[in-house]
């Protein structure tokens, strides 16, 4: 009897291909656009880590120079005269010809096992290594960048992470012009060190253990959790398919139940009939969906490395490996979806009684109940946002924020549409009319998730195409100040740099020192920057809080400007003294803004910068000049002074470049908007297409009446844009409070920088006419069958029961 009953069940199906096909596409994409950004953020991830493991033997502790200053090989003998087992490390970026790579000298024989660098065992592989011409261990990647572009030997290594390359310490040394300062000693695992014990050797000294060394994987935390917001926001549209698709299926087959029923199959026997057929479907649905996200995955991978390399500094390869994590994370989403997306219909069926699943209204009123409940939920959900954008802090506590304003916003939205409609009913003046709007109010059941999840899609592309387009407006400014000389020039070695010295001064306006040291300023490992006493920066530089005589200050070495990062987050107030790497102090006179940093940041002047750190790299400068003049001077730079190309860049083209990277950094934004709206045109296409096949009994008396079947498809047209329409209008103000979230919130926890809110009408407009072809291709399948129905079977709607 049971096979039977199920095998009834699964006829549905057969008879409704269309039907099924949406429940499949809609568990499909929901679980697609999930698991294809788990995908990547898995890969990223495990990038990192192993970025940390073999760049940074993340996981032993290390002994540093707290002053930035570096270590001296007389200081590292003691060390290891003392007894204790330490291995040197020498890192930096070099540039060889056109290619920059993160260079990294160690010692093979010292170097701990536990280290996870590269291999070198045997004594051949060990003598080339040696080799005092140097021996680059690199990706395969890496090596193809090197290629005529240095003499060195290039040794292929699975291990070493993009970008980077393993070196001889001493190479390392005459590469990065170290002059025998040591970055870091690796120490071995076996021992205990305290970081008292190291005053005996240098009070500058400190042990830094494996969670406090940075970590990428912290500072990208940030991107990641935006990454799972769109991901989730994608899922959730995704399933009010889903939800929309199983409600329309379980009212189709209510004869269906009730003949089973009437024929002895219990409650539960019925219930878990359904259960097994959502779950089959959800399980195939999930594979198809898993499949669909690794295609996604792969196609915005590429976009995203570019991303995390430009703002972050982190080397993530750019292909995708198959992991089954997420393959079964994929699986059991979808799982998740359809369970959720079918709990109320399966309520629904337990607790009707026997004959009433038969009766046309049954579920009419179930759903307007559900209407009143939806909207209460949706008001306490706005104003947990409110509360919480009041009184919470933190990343969380601001996705939060986040999902509660959108979610409350969706599920608010049937009734603000109802109560318009009924308003929109009582100001007719023709019968017809009307009946148009009362025929929408009872249509809205039907379309209300469909619609909540083009409200949901059309909200988060205003709100994020707001915070993107302020983003890019006040980065344009920016750059205008922040990059103000005309040319910027970079030096491969001191010798070459203090030619430059010497030559730059007669050649332009004004030579500008690029130099920075990396120390411990309040408990982080920051670049210390420092600047000469020049015009530029009193006319340029964009400080968004000072004190007076600010310029003044810094140039006397006394002190300094942190950036908003640092100044947001607590870590440095206007007016403090600020403790510096090396033991001195510098009073905070001003703020600037730092966007595309996630790090924090400290400016002191060229002259105190100097006197602390008298080790700093000297090798970057800019150049001021007349505009007119600065092609002149870049090819005298290359053809008289002789540097390469790529050491010479202008202003032009460096801003070019950082366009570039902020405009890669939201391409994945972008593509994630695309598909989330694709993914809501979808949902109110199959609602309509659905719901078109059980309008007709509500269709059959008006056209009975006299009304044009043609009449009655424009009518359909008309309804879908009429709210289309009104989803529109509700999305802009849900919308622009989302940006400020994002601007004034999200923004400031995840990067440490608040930026203002502009407002762009005309993308609302480019938008609206995307939606608008969205809505008309929806509805044009059902209105085409509408339009072309056979007269008889209008006619037999009058004879079946209803």
């Amino acid at each position: 009897m049971s096979v039977q009953a199920f095998s009834a069940l699964l006829s549905h199906w057969r008879r409704k291909p269309l039907q099924l096909l949406t429940l499949v596409m809609g568990i499909a994409l929901a679980t697609a656009l999930w698991s294809g950004v788990q995908a990547i953020n898995t890969e990223a991830r495990a990038s990192y880590a192993r970025a940390a493991s073999v760049l940074e033997q993340g996981a032993l502790a290390q002994i540093v120079a707290n002053d930035g200053t570096g270590i001296s090989t007389e200081i590292y003998g003691k060390i290891r005269r003392s007894g204790l087992k330490v291995s040197p490390v020498i890192e930096g970026i070099v540039r060889l010809e056109t290619a920059r790579i993160r260079l990294i000298g160690i010692d093979p024989l010292t170097m701990p096992r536990d280290s996870q660098t590269v291999a070198i065992e045997s004594g051949s592989e060990l003598t080339s290594f040696f080799d005092p011409r140097g021996q680059l261990l690199v990706s395969s990647t890496t090596a193809e960048q090197l290629r005529g572009n240095t003499d060195m030997k290039v040794r292929i290594d699975a291990n070493v992470p993009e970008g980077a390359a393993f070196v001889d310490i001493a190479v390392a040394d005459r590469l990065l012009d170290k002059r025998g300062r040591i970055d870091r000693l690796v120490v071995a695992p076996e021992q205990s060190l305290a970081a008292s014990s190291l005053g005996q050797f240098s009070p500058a000294l400190v042990v830094r253990r494996s969670a406090e060394q940075p970590d990428v994987a912290r500072l990208t935390d940030s991107f990641h959790l935006n990454l799972t917001a769109f991901g989730f926001l994608s899922f959730v549209v995704g399933l009010f398919i889903v939800y929309s698709a199983t409600g329309l299926t379980f009212e189709q087959r209510r004869g269906t139940f009730r003949t089973l029923r009437s024929l002895g199959i219990s409650l539960r026997q019925l219930t878990a009939m359904l259960v097994v057929e959502l779950s089959m479907l959800a399980l195939a649905s999930g594979v198809i969906g898993v499949i669909l996200g690794y295609v996604i995955a792969s196609i915005l991978m590429p976009g995203v490395a570019a991303t995390l390399r430009g703002l972050y500094g982190a080397n993530v390869s750019g292909s995708l490996s198959i992991r089954p994590e997420w393959w079964l994370a994929g699986l059991g989403i979808a799982l998740a979806g359809a369970a959720i997306s079918s709990a109320q219909s399966l309520y629904r069926v337990w607790k009707l009684p026997i004959l009433a699943a038969a009766q046309p209204r049954a579920w009419a009123r179930a759903s307007a109940r559900g209407l009143m409940i939806q909207a209460g939920v949706g008001g306490i959900l706005l104003s947990l946002a409110g509360a919480l954008a009041l009184t919470a802090s933190g990343l969380v506590a601001g996705f939060a924020v986040l999902g509660c304003l959108l979610l409350g916003a969706a599920l608010m939205l049937p009734s603000v549409l109802a109560a318009v409609l009924i308003g929109m009913q009582r100001l007719s003046r023709s019968a017809m009319t009307e009946w148009f709007w009362a025929d929408t109010r009872i249509q809205l059941p039907g379309l209300s998730l469909a619609l909540m999840a083009l409200l949901l899609a059309l909200s988060a592309n205003i709100g994020v195409g707001t915070m993107v387009s302020s983003f890019r407006l006040t980065f344009t400014g920016w750059l205008d100040q922040r990059l103000a000389a005309e040319l910027y020039v970079t030096a491969k070695d001191e010798d070459e740099a203090a030619r430059l010295r010497a030559w730059l001064p007669s050649h332009s306006t004004s030579v500008l020192p690029i130099w920075s040291t990396e120390g411990d300023v309040a408990g982080e490992q920051i670049q210390v920057f420092g600047v000469a006493d020049d015009p530029t920066y009193h006319e340029h530089w964009p400080l968004i809080a000072s004190q007076v005589g600010v310029w003044d200050t810094i140039a006397k070495g006394e002190g300094a400007l942190v950036n908003e990062q640092m100044w947001r987050g607590g870590a440095a107030k206007l007016g403090d003294a600020l403790a510096m790497p090396g033991g001195w102090n510098a009073k905070v006179v001003g703020v600037f803004s730092d966007y595309g940093n996630p790090n924090g940041q400290v400016i002191i002047g060229i002259d105190a910068l100097t006197a602390h750190y008298p080790q700093v790299a000297k090798l970057r400068y800019g150049v001021r000049v007349s505009p007119n003049k600065s092609g002149d001077l870049k090819r005298q730079l290359i053809e008289d002074f002789g540097l390469p190309e790529t050491a010479v860049v202008d202003q032009a083209a460096l801003k070019r470049q950082s366009r570039a990277i902020f405009d890669q950094t939201f391409k994945v934004t972008d593509a994630l908007n695309f598909l989330t709206l694709a993914v809501a045109g979808f949902a109110m296409f199959s609602s309509l297409l659905t719901l078109s096949a059980i309008r007709l009994p509500q269709l059959a008396p008006v056209w009975a009446m006299g009304v044009r079947r043609r009449n009655l498809a424009l009518y359909e047209v008309a309804r879908t844009l009429a709210l289309w329409l009104a989803t529109f209008i509700a999305a802009i103000p849900v919308g622009l409070v989302l940006a400020w979230v994002l601007l004034a919130i999200v923004n400031v926890e995840a990067f440490g920088w608040r930026l203002p809110m502009y407002v762009f009408p005309l993308d609302w407009l480019l938008l609206g006419a995307i939606a608008f072809l969205a809505a008309l291709a929806s509805v044009f399948l059902p209105v085409r069958r509408l339009a072309t129905i056979n007269p008889a079977d209008l006619l037999r709607i009058f004879a079946n029961e209803r």
